[in-house]
């Protein structure tokens, strides 16, 4: 669940700290108190878009830091996964250091990117915000919300699908490249052959290039190498009065003429005597040396010629040899290809019919599993939406076959709903206002809820457009929920925040030259002071407190129920 939020100079926020709990936590606070700012704060620690002006004024860097407490292990396989602390006690913290163009993600207290956090928020928290049930409105989220649902057997199937899938792609991208017609199967062919033959003719041998250079630089130096190595012959030699080789030896005469006198000369004889054989020995590898050395100018011209010819056949094929010779395999290839090129062309087709009778199989087993889960879903969710005050509803999962296949099957997924009796079934969009939308996306979330792992779930005004007896069902649906996860709820209406198990208020103050909000947890009589507000009481009064404790009252009543019958 999510312990703790901190954040720093963002927007309207100094400094403050907030620490929630189990259970359903609800925030309210006075139209521009600053509610929202609460889930802008969370989406920016997970990789929401951050822009100057959410920077508090006169400041340089903002901080959001969430702390997270989770026994899931999937949380600690992606941890490890993405090479992060993982600690003992299940402890997360994920903080974003903001300035202007440029962010700071950590992960306890490791360095990460952007991508990173969102990998681990996804198992850590849902956020559903203001206008997401806006996104009813689009096909394609029902036909998210239904896979979603449909668990481990539909997961294995999709991935069948996504497989076969790409196995047509790419052999239809292989027909397409490879279709010729004669006068391009000639050009192609008369090309192959060409360039094989070049290839082939040069008896290309792997690294025979690399042996050409260092050859041909020694060809090229010659001369001046020639001549370095004769001096240095000369003067390490005993053919020359001024030589190494004649003043050793001369030293070494004179040291003998004495080392019988005493044992020390005796041992400096020696080490004289071992450099005159290295010398002696530098001297002749020397002048072996010279002789490989020598060559004649057709040698010279031998070598330049191969090498130019390497060379040439190394920027037409390959940067080196041994691409010179894949390109000379793909050409052959490519010939044998064209020699056949109606069988090689047909076996394609073959293979793209096996692979689409593969894919039409996948994609049918998938439809059976979103047919057999629509099916279920729908009940689900009609008893839900009677919970929500949707007392005549109707409500089908339809799913039909689409025009087309994609890599999520052939399925076309439409939730249709009727709220009034004899009306037929029609596309959400047609029918739902934005509270019934918002209370059709409570609905989806509550059944949702009992196969997601996902521990934290955040409602941004989840109320929108409902009052009465509706509100009471969407408080009571709230804290179902909020048996199984930790619920935070942004609302406005006293009879969703009657029903909290922690209540905090969100608060505007403002001085001669600075405005602050701040969030902060309620005392019991303090919450009952906020319910009589949102009651639209003006001033506490004792009427205006007797209202919001009938209330307390009767979310108490619906709690103990709801732990009885869990």
């Amino acid at each position: 669940m999510l312990q703790s939020l901190h954040v720093k100079n963002l927007a309207l926020m100094e400094e403050t700290e907030v620490e929630f709990g189990r259970g359903l936590n609800i925030l309210t606070g006075e139209t521009g108190a600053g509610k929202s700012l609460l889930i802008g704060s969370v989406n920016l620690a997970l990789g929401g878009k951050f822009e100057r002006e959410m920077l508090r004024k006169g400041k340089e860097s903002a901080l959001v830091e969430l702390v997270f407490s989770t026994s899931d292990e999937r949380v600690r396989s992606k941890l490890l996964q993405l090479e992060l602390e993982s600690e003992d006690d299940g402890t997360v913290i994920i903080s974003r250091k903001m300035q202007v163009g440029k962010s700071v993600y950590k992960v306890n207290g490791e360095t990460v990117t952007a991508r990173q956090v969102k990998e681990l928020a996804e198992l850590l928290i849902d956020i559903h915000g203001q206008h997401e049930h806006q996104s009813l409105l689009n096909k394609k989220k029902h036909m998210e919300i239904l896979d979603a649902y449909s668990g481990e057997e539909f997961l294995r199937a999709a991935e069948e699908v996504e497989g076969a899938y790409k196995v047509c792609r790419e052999i239809t991208r292989t027909l397409e490249e490879e279709a010729m017609d004669e006068e391009e199967k000639a050009r192609e062919q008369a090309l192959a052959e060409f360039e094989l033959q070049e290839i082939e003719q040069a008896r290309l041998v792997p690294g025979e290039d690399e042996e050409l250079e260092k050859r041909y630089r020694l060809m090229v130096n010659g001369k001046r190498i020639a001549e370095n190595l004769t001096e240095s012959y000369q003067y390490t030699g005993n053919d020359f009065e001024g030589g190494a080789g004649i003043a050793l030896s001369r030293a070494l005469r004179a040291l003998r003429s004495v080392s019988t006198l005493d044992d020390t000369l005796g041992d400096m004889e020696e080490q004289l005597s071992e450099i005159d054989s290295l010398l002696a020995d530098y001297n002749r590898d020397l002048a072996a040396y010279m002789v490989d050395l020598e060559f004649d100018s057709e040698d010279f011209d031998a070598v330049e010629e191969r090498l130019n010819l390497l060379n040439r056949l190394k920027e037409k094929y390959g940067a080196s040899i041994e691409a010179v010779l894949a390109y000379g395999e793909e050409r052959a290839k490519l010939l044998e290809k064209i020699s056949d090129y109606d069988a090689y062309m047909k076996q394609l087709e073959e293979k793209l019919a096996a692979a689409r009778k593969k894919l039409e199989e996948a994609c049918a087993i998938l439809s059976d599993i979103r047919r057999k889960n629509a099916e279920v879903l729908t009940k689900l969710l009609k008893e839900a939406l009677i919970h929500l005050n949707f007392l005549t509803v109707e409500f089908k999962i339809e799913v039909r076959r689409a025009s087309g296949i994609t890599a999520r099957g052939y399925d076309d997924v439409e939730f249709l709903i009727s709220t009034n009796p004899g009306e037929t079934l029609k596309p959400l969009g047609q029918v739902a206002s934005g509270g019934e939308l918002s209370r059709v996306m409570l609905a989806i979330k509550t059944v949702l809820a009992g196969r997601d792992d996902i521990d934290t779930l955040i409602f941004d005004e989840i109320d929108t457009g409902i009052s009465g007896r509706t509100a009471w069902r969407v408080s009571e649906q709230l804290d179902t929920v909020a048996h199984a996860h930790q619920v935070l709820c942004i609302t406005h209406l006293p009879q969703i925040a009657a029903m909290a198990d922690r209540h905090f208020v969100i608060e505007k103050s403002s001085s001669q030259d600075n405005t602050i909000t701040d969030i902060r947890v309620l005392e019991e009589e303090e919450s009952l002071g906020e319910l009589a507000r949102l009651l639209g009481s003006d001033a506490l009064t004792e009427a205006a407190l007797s209202n919001a404790r009938e209330m307390r009252i009767q979310a108490a009543s619906h709690k103990k129920v709801g732990e009885k019958s869990s």
